[in-house]
């Protein structure tokens, strides 16, 4: 019998990158930072009592909030915290999506966004990506919501700080979502500023990518009252303590380190721009790269061959056999040893 109900019978679920139990892998297909976490965040977990553990975690993640609104120069009531920005952006779908049409998105994205619509029941307006995989915001226009990743994944490309406020413009009866996961990595500058501007704006960041807390699992967004205030009413009726007690002080310490923050971040953009001019010169197509990955162009279905080659020598990349898909593959920036060894084994190739 199959005891399912006949929504999870549909739902096509996310498919993440491969995690490699056994050693010897060259993992470059999940985007993690290839630089460890702040010292600061060793500092906090050695000094945390464990007997603290025995209580619930603040609900509000308070001391975190202070933090990220400090940091951000915004008000504390404005900022969200979950766990990681998968539940903040799947919150944000139950609180402004749900039961809406024209959900104003991309065609090639986030893979998680049309599952997420699935499943809030948010009725999606799809939009091609141009020829060059850039995002027309001329495109996006009175949406009951708009939700884009800025910069955009799988393509790395970036829309500026005009056109985000633009999209907040052009859909006044909806929220705009920016899903900033990769700003960090980028030349574009956040759209945080104009959450003070625009009531309507929500910005979404995570502490996976820049902040190397992949395995905390800590998101935050940043809006106004009304909306902060939405996501707080679903969160709470969902989940009371979504961030443990451990999750809030490492990443309020990660945070409050900008100089290793900065270093870091400006040490991957370095070997990812090596990493390019490199493949470029091997005559590869390589978008320009806002982000902690590369996505490259092989066509006449190598593409798919070059990452089966990459597979047998230990190195993970990232794949997809679908339609504006098939002839690219997404490359995450590993250590400078990492990247050499997976040029060297393209060059075999």
């Amino acid at each position: 019998m199959n005891y399912l109900t006949k929504k999870a019978q549909q739902l096509t679920p996310y498919v993440a990158g491969i995690q490699p139990r056994e050693p010897g892998w060259i993992k470059l297909n999940t985007n993690e930072n290839p630089y460890p976490p702040s010292p600061k965040v060793a500092e906090v977990l050695a000094a945390t009592d464990p007997v603290a553990l025995r209580l619930y975690p603040d609900g509000s993640s308070g001391k975190l909030c202070t933090a990220i609104a400090s940091r951000y120069n915004v008000p504390e009531d404005k900022v969200f915290c979950g766990n990681g920005s998968d539940e903040v952006l799947a919150l944000a779908y139950q609180a402004f999506f749900s039961g809406k049409t024209d959900i104003l998105t991309p065609d090639i994205s986030y893979g998680f966004y049309p599952i997420w619509a699935q499943m809030y029941d948010a009725g999606s307006k799809i939009i091609p990506l141009e020829d060059d995989c850039s995002v027309d915001i001329s495109k996006y226009k009175n949406g009951n919501g708009v939700i884009i990743a800025n910069p955009n994944a799988p393509t790395g490309l970036a829309l500026t700080l005009s056109e985000v406020e633009q999209l907040a413009k052009n859909n006044p009866g909806g929220v705009v979502l920016i899903d900033e996961a990769y700003i960090d990595f980028s030349s574009e500058e956040s759209a945080v500023p104009l959450t003070q501007k625009y009531e309507n704006l929500l910005v979404v960041q995570t502490f996976s990518k820049s902040y190397s807390l992949a395995g905390l699992r800590v998101g935050f967004a940043v809006g106004s009252k009304i909306l902060i205030d939405g996501l707080q009413r679903v969160k709470d009726a969902f989940n009371s303590y979504p961030l443990g007690l451990l999750e809030q002080r490492a990443a309020a310490a990660a945070i409050c380190d900008v100089e290793y923050w900065d270093n870091t971040r400006r040490g991957v953009i370095a070997i990812r721009d090596k990493t390019i001019l490199e493949l470029r010169g091997m005559g590869y197509d390589v978008l320009d790269s806002h982000t902690n990955f590369i996505f490259m162009k092989q066509s006449d279905g190598q593409a798919g061959k070059l990452y089966e080659y990459l597979l047998e020598n230990k190195i993970l990349a990232r794949y997809w056999n679908k339609p504006r898909l098939s002839e690219y593959l997404r490359v995450s920036v590993g250590t400078n040893v990492e990247m050499e060894a997976f040029i060297k084994c393209v060059k075999q190739f």
